[in-house]
């Protein structure tokens, strides 16, 4: 799937934010859709605020304060960022 045939104005970010683990987005056409926030270990080291401090793009979203963001189109498909790992679970 080209990227031009997966994003789409229905699917454009307005509105996003971060609760303590999970990164939310709300899409244009009224769906909201979440990823585990382990998934993209460029946000481990962010305070809840520089973690809501989120500019939105017409395909993902970014961060300022880390200079790094994430697409629509990867977190329907499931695409971790390099280096993602999850917690390990207590016993």
């Amino acid at each position: 799937m080209a990227s031009l045939e997966f994003e789409t104005e229905e699917m454009r970010p307005v509105k996003a934010w971060c609760s303590a683990d999970e990164v939310h987005v709300t899409l244009a056409d009224g769906r909201t859709i979440s990823t585990p926030l382990w998934w993209y270990p460029f946000l481990g080291d962010l305070d809840p605020v520089a973690l809501n401090e989120i500019e939105l793009m017409y395909e993902g979203i970014w961060w300022p304060e880390v200079d790094e963001g994430i697409s629509v189109q990867s977190m329907f498909l499931g695409i971790k960022a390099p280096g993602a790992r999850a917690p390990e679970k207590a016993a």
